[in-house]
């Protein structure tokens, strides 16, 4: 952002024009939502507290009682200007000057802040928290790193959060998000081409709907791709988790593969495989069957319902073949505790390793003992793994080898629930069967399966997810593929 706005100064627009817009959307957001009444700003001594200066002045100008509590004197330069043109009820920070404030903008510091709050500020973000006031965050909430890293020590808590130009990883990675409330981006007349360098886009169907693979008139089942899942023979004996390979298969269905089998050592395939009587079903003699089986096919799952048994290692192997389209998850990255290079050394940019963060420490233990943020984690894993990883979570971060991010947060916490995973899993592999990138299939996967997630809504079980795809494709599609109602005669 401070680039962004140099880039903004050296295209002719003013620094001070920037803040005056800044503050200005600040206060339409308190006038618009807010409720009624006194409006205590807590102005910081940087620009973010100069946004506070300007919307102090804008609220009063709208007829709101205002005031402002400075927390330092403002600094030379558009902060001091700001606070020039101020002409209303200024006084020092105090723990009384919350007092009868309806409202409170924290305009303290902004996203550029990189260490924890101490003196005045931390004591206003714990009275403001204690006493539940309703917070208008200035681009992020004072003491939330603006990168998505943990905060270290007291935040204020938002209910609102007005931002710039773009989101900031605050806005969108936890535990920061949570903090932060509804976001808002403000226009303030920066340049998109600023954006140019982004670190990271937030997932959408605008990055990746055209690239999705539609069936055309004269297509058939083949030429829509051949999936093939995992089913049993880890030596996990009788307590093997079917369920999961089940849902990855009707997932893997839904999304649009039109050739999907079931797969496994046991002799007795047939009879765990359950409904949908559609999915094939095939037994591999041995671990070359295995792969054979999976060379046989464009894409493979391979990891939910696998257990740790001793054949478990070598399965997964088996299945991401040299080249291959494949997505790992669950057990089949767990087994690679120890000996993650063995897997790293399969795999490709057609992979997707699909982890939650049990897996992500276990898989990449180093990279996840360095710390940082979530996106920067990730995208460390993708470029170690030379696969694209797809980190799950509230703020799911999807990363490809060649460096290139996108954080989804199109889901709902009805998603929190025991085989969620393993549907995302399929989609991915359905999409990746029909030809679409793995980073494409990935982000794809990621929202189909929020906005699934997001239809259902409360007492979602992971089996209701598959049945709602279709519907999220039907939405997606293009205009001829969409379904329509039919009349006889």
């Amino acid at each position: 952002m401070y680039a962004a706005d140099r880039f903004a100064v050296a295209s002719g627009v003013a620094s001070t024009t920037l803040m005056e817009n800044a503050g200005r959307a600040v206060a339409e957001r308190v006038l618009a939502d807010a409720p009624a009444g006194p409006v205590l700003v807590l102005a910081g001594p940087g620009s973010n507290g100069g946004d506070g200066y300007v919307a102090a002045r804008c609220l009063a100008a709208a007829g709101r009682a205002v005031g402002v509590a400075r927390i330092g004197p403002p600094r030379e330069g558009d902060a001091a200007w700001a606070a020039g043109r101020w002409d209303g009820a200024t006084v020092d920070f105090a723990p009384g000057a919350l007092a009868g404030a309806a409202v409170v903008v924290d305009a303290v510091f902004g996203a550029g802040l990189s260490r924890p709050l101490e003196g005045c500020a931390a004591q206003a973000a714990a009275l403001a928290d204690a006493d539940g006031r309703y917070v208008v965050a200035v681009d992020v909430p004072s003491g939330v790193p603006g990168d998505g890293a943990p905060p270290q020590g007291p935040t204020f808590r938002a209910h609102q959060t007005v931002t710039f130009f773009r989101k900031k990883p605050a806005h969108l990675l936890e535990p920061a998000a949570s903090l932060c409330g509804r976001v808002h981006v403000a226009d303030i007349a920066i340049p998109a081409a600023a954006a140019a360098d982004a670190l990271a886009r937030e997932n959408h169907p605008d990055l990746w709907l055209a690239a999705l693979p539609w069936p055309g008139r004269a297509t058939h089942k083949h030429v829509r791709g051949r999936l093939a899942v995992w089913l049993s023979g880890s030596a996990r004996g009788p307590s093997r988790l079917i369920g999961a390979p089940r849902r990855v298969a009707r997932a893997g269905a839904r999304a649009g593969a039109g050739w999907v089998s079931l797969f496994g050592l046991d002799d007795d395939v047939a009879q765990l495989a359950g409904e949908p009587a559609s999915l094939m079903l095939l037994r591999a003699a041995d671990l070359r069957g295995v792969a054979e089986i999976a060379a046989s096919h464009d894409a493979v799952v391979v990891g939910p319902g696998l257990g740790r048994g001793a054949s478990a290692r070598e399965i997964t192997l088996e299945c991401v073949r040299q080249g291959g389209r494949a997505v790992v998850d669950a057990d089949g990255l767990s087994v690679f505790e120890t000996t993650p290079q063995d897997l790293m050394r399969r795999l490709t940019p057609h992979c997707v390793l699909t982890p939650h963060g049990g897996e992500f420490r276990r898989v990449f233990a180093r990279i996840a003992q360095d710390g940082g943020d979530k996106i920067a984690q990730t995208r460390a894993a993708a470029g170690e793994s030379g696969a694209v990883v797809l980190y799950k979570g509230p703020d799911t971060v999807i990363a490809a080898p060649d460096g290139r991010v996108v954080v989804n947060v199109h889901a709902t916490p009805w998603l929190a629930t025991a085989g969620a995973g393993d549907v995302l899993a399929g989609v991915i592999g359905g999409l990746l069967a029909q030809g679409a990138s793995a980073f494409d299939a990935a982000c794809a996967g990621a929202w189909i399966q929020g906005e699934a997630g997001r239809r259902i809504g409360p007492g979602l079980i992971a089996d209701d997810l598959p049945d709602m795809i279709g519907a999220v494709l039907g939405d997606l599609a293009p205009t001829s593929l969409r379904a329509v109602s039919w009349t006889p005669g």
